[in-house]
């Protein structure tokens, strides 16, 4: 099976990877490649694809391993893999790189409620100082005189907005939003689907029939339709005695043939994983329960006099007047409560894709305007982005954190 890999991304990786291995003069070449965006996209699938293609296997480290009971280690282990990516080098005499996984998972502060710990004030501070000397990286306890090569760094993430600052900034990392087109999630479909299991225009209907899913959902949908056989195959030889026949068996491994990988069959089965995401979505048991106690904290209400058939909204969701632009009462009021409370107004949209993976961009509102203009700038907004979700936002800027998130447009 091939598989596809974007000219896009391949470009984007390929310069990076090289241009460090190069003696650029008078030249000051980012170490890190930061490549962020939507969950399920295939970051880490296409690097691995380009690392291939370009003849070589990286040194990876997973997010998860950015933190440990015991202070240091995390740092320490960058800087172990990154003397043995150049070592791999020297010794090889191929290019190498280090790659790691999920870097805003592990490093990243999302929220007031992330515990900030020493091991993620160190793993920020051992990227920085990698990235500042790149031929000088030493572990602790030991000093080696001798320069390394230098070894490009490849991150992903999903949102690296929760990354150190200084981290991030344009000397030390460059950023590669990771959005596949139409066009090259066809492409990549064309691997996951060869073209004896479907035609390239089935795939194009595929694509346009669910055009808000990332790349994953595809690929899970392919895997939903082995579990027909595989029903079968339990019901046949019984649940009791699949155990014995899959684990240490003397027997040969079950064959499967080809299942029904028809376009109808494949939407069907889409339509139904979209329905389970919807359910997700809609139901959001935390916020409910977490709304719940905290009305009931404020108040006094007992818990047991809260019907769950009709469950108290604490988030105000406001259409837009007929008109387009002349701002509810209800949101004047709000932004009223926000300057007296001494909070910072934010505003953000997101089309409808962008709505249901939690994905705003902001609006661009200068908090510093006085009310007049701060208003003139939401109902410019609202003009604006007429087909987009809009929400209002009190932010602490003390802690810096949002504390109002009002929904105050939403698409007809």
């Amino acid at each position: 099976m091939s598989y596809y890999v974007s000219p896009r991304f391949l470009d984007k990786l390929a310069v990076h990877i090289t241009k460090n291995f190069l003696q650029l003069p008078g030249v000051r070449v980012p170490l890190i490649l930061g490549i962020h965006g939507r969950k399920g996209e295939g970051k880490t699938f296409q690097c691995e694809l380009v690392f291939e293609k370009m003849g070589f296997e990286p040194v990876m480290i997973s997010g998860g391993e950015l933190e440990s009971p015991d202070a240091g280690d995390p740092a320490r282990l960058i800087r172990l893999r990154y003397r043995e990516a150049s070592e791999q080098v020297k010794v090889r005499g191929q290019m190498c790189a280090l790659f790691i996984n999920d870097l805003d998972a592990g490093a990243g502060r999302f929220d007031s409620g992330t515990q900030y710990t020493v091991n993620t004030q160190l793993v920020n501070a051992t990227l920085m100082n990698i990235a500042d000397n790149p031929t000088n990286v030493q572990l602790p306890g030991s000093y080696d005189a001798t320069p390394l090569n230098r070894i490009p760094i490849i991150v992903t993430g999903n949102d690296f907005s929760t990354l150190y600052a200084p981290l991030i900034r344009d000397g030390r990392m460059e950023k590669f939003y990771w959005e596949p087109t139409r066009e090259e999630r066809i492409g990549v479909l064309s691997g996951i689907f060869p073209t004896a299991e479907l035609s390239q225009q089935d795939i194009t209907q595929l694509v346009d029939t669910f055009p808000e899913q990332s790349i994953d959902f595809f690929s899970a949908v392919r895997s939903r339709i082995y579990d027909e056989q595989i029903r079968d195959f339990i019901h046949k030889l019984g649940v009791e005695k699949i155990s014995k026949r899959i684990v240490n068996s003397a027997e040969k491994p079950p064959e499967f043939q080809n299942p029904n990988f028809k376009l109808p069959h494949l939407i069907e089965m889409g339509k139904l994983m979209v329905g389970e995401q919807k359910r997700i979505q809609n139901m959001r048991l935390v916020e409910e329960y977490n709304q719940f106690r905290t009305f009931n904290s404020q108040f006094g209400v007992p818990s047991t006099q809260v019907n769950s058939e009709n469950p108290i909204n604490l988030q105000n969701k406001i259409e837009p007047n007929s008109d387009g632009k002349k701002l509810p009462i209800e949101v004047l009021e709000q932004i009223d409560y926000i300057l007296s409370s001494s909070y910072r107004i934010g505003l953000e949209y997101a089309d409808k894709r962008r709505f249901k993976t939690g994905s705003w961009n902001s609006c661009g509102l200068n908090s510093n305007e006085s009310k007049p203009n701060i208003i003139q700038g939401i109902e410019t907004c609202l003009t604006e982005h007429p087909q987009d979700y809009i929400r209002l936002l009190g932010i602490d800027p003390i802690v810096k954190r949002r504390v109002i998130e009002m929904i105050i447009q939403k698409p007809e």
